[in-house]
């Protein structure tokens, strides 16, 4: 007898929002088609009529731009991550990782403090090192992307006398290239979690202590990326020698659940699914579509409600301003496979029945049905979590029975997931931990500048 993998796994109200969600995608797919047909000159018109009816009914009518509004606007409008650190007066270098299975990942180097240059680009500066790794459907721009800059993590390392490298997972906006397969076909799509643990995160890694003569580095990963280096940390033994501390910021190892019925049905059922919706390919690709139609303030609103619905968040510490610029830069492409993958890896916290999926149905469509587990435990570098206690995206109980007796943590009082990132007093709760745990583990961090009261307080 054929077995159906959906049947008994899924309550009622799961069933209808997967078949609603199917709806949803179909007519939204349909749109964005349309849309790709359409003249620029139609596409600024929707967008000017936006803004028309956005200001029409708008209660926060304010004439003029304030300096605060205008560095907002410059850092939306900001084409790339080398934009964003111009407008602050940063110099920064690129690099390119190929990694062993043939991907070319863009690693983002800043190497001196502002207003400074390095003469020899490309070489060794002496300085502790320090590699931050971004969240799932980021870039290394959500680093930058603050409308002040003592409140950017990357800016205030580098006046602190870090050399600050920020890395790409594979697909991304700085990562779209490989030596084997074109962009736009499905095998270069073809990649999870076990691809970030296995060759990105360690040939980064490598990379960055090859240029800069290091013997260590210092890691600092956001949501999916404490998961990647939690997971190239356990396989890696080696790996090990060469991370003095790795600091989780959000750390999204084992997430307690997602608030919306559409997305925990579609995590609880077949991965099955997620292919039939999205494809082989890149996932919410139509994002950028969206976000030249809309008018800002409008897309902002569409991304505070997508957060709520998902993920139960109410994003009170983001001001207005600092979700007008970020929103603009917080989704970059990611494969439909990795993303699977994360669901999957959800649904083992509440559920064993994903690994039970019909044998017949996933030799279809060519799913691998087992999620295997890492050994997280054997991680021998230091490890400190900073979380916030409105996080939706964090179970710390869960997260710590899987971890090492040296983890320490960092509980963070009122802060949801994104807030870590852009949260308007990140500079007072945020980056002063992280500093503090630099220099505690790191190195080489006796040459380093003092520091006072978190930062260093900038000037445009």
């Amino acid at each position: 007898m054929v077995s159906f993998p959906l049947i008994g796994r899924l309550k009622g109200h799961e069933y209808a929002a997967l078949v609603g969600s199917f709806f949803f995608l179909v007519i939204e797919n349909a749109l964005r088609f349309i849309i790709m047909l359409l003249p620029v000159p139609i596409i600024q018109w929707f967008y000017d009529r936006s803004r028309t009816l956005f200001h029409r009914f708008s209660m926060n009518r304010v004439k003029g731009k304030s300096k605060a509004e205008d560095a907002a606007d410059a850092i939306r409008k900001a084409k790339d991550f080398g934009e964003l650190c111009r407008y602050w007066g940063y110099t920064h270098e690129e690099h390119v990782v190929l990694t062993k299975d043939g991907y070319l990942l863009g690693l983002h180097r800043l190497p001196t403090k502002r207003g400074q240059r390095k003469r020899s680009p490309g070489t060794s500066t002496g300085k502790p090192v320090v590699y931050l790794h971004h969240g799932l459907l980021m870039n290394s721009e959500v680093w930058v992307c603050l409308t002040n800059a003592e409140r950017c993590l990357p800016f205030v390392l580098a006046e602190q006398g870090f050399d600050v490298w920020m890395g790409n997972n594979r697909g991304n906006k700085y990562s779209k290239k490989s030596v084997h397969h074109d962009p736009n076909s499905s095998k270069f799509w073809n990649y999870s979690l076990d691809d970030f643990a296995w060759h990105d995160i360690p040939d980064s890694i490598q990379y960055i202590l090859d240029i800069t003569k290091s013997s260590s580095l210092s890691y600092v990963g956001f949501s999916q990326g404490t998961a990647q280096a939690f997971a190239a940390l356990s396989i890696h033994p080696q790996l090990n020698e060469k991370v003095n501390v790795f600091i989780a910021l959000a750390p999204a190892m084992s997430p307690a659940g997602l608030a919306a019925p559409l997305v925990d049905g579609l995590m609880k059922a077949s991965p099955t699914l997620m292919y039939l919706f999205f494809g082989r390919k890149a996932i919410l690709s139509s994002t950028t579509t969206w976000q030249a139609i809309l008018y800002p303030p409008i897309f902002t609103s569409a991304i505070d409600t997508a957060m709520h619905f998902l993920f139960n968040w109410d994003s009170k510490n983001i001001t207005y301003l600092q979700k007008i610029a970020a929103y603009a830069h917080l989704y970059s492409f990611a494969s439909v496979k990795s993303v699977v993958h994360w669901f999957r890896s959800c649904a083992r916290v509440h559920s064993r029945c994903m690994t039970t999926m019909s044998a017949r149905l996933a030799l279809l469509v060519g799913v691998r049905t087992d999620l295997r587990g890492f050994p997280t435990k054997n991680i021998v570098t230091s490890i400190v979590l900073l979380y916030g206690d409105r996080d939706s995206l964090v179970d710390i109980k869960t997260m710590l029975k899987e971890l090492p007796d040296h983890t320490t943590v960092k509980r963070l009082a009122g802060y949801e997931h994104l807030d870590i990132l852009w949260g308007k007093d990140v500079d007072k709760d945020v980056i002063p931990e992280v500093v503090n745990a630099l220099r505690l583990h790191c190195d080489s961090c006796e040459s380093l500048d003092n520091f006072k009261d978190g930062y260093k307080a900038f000037e445009r």
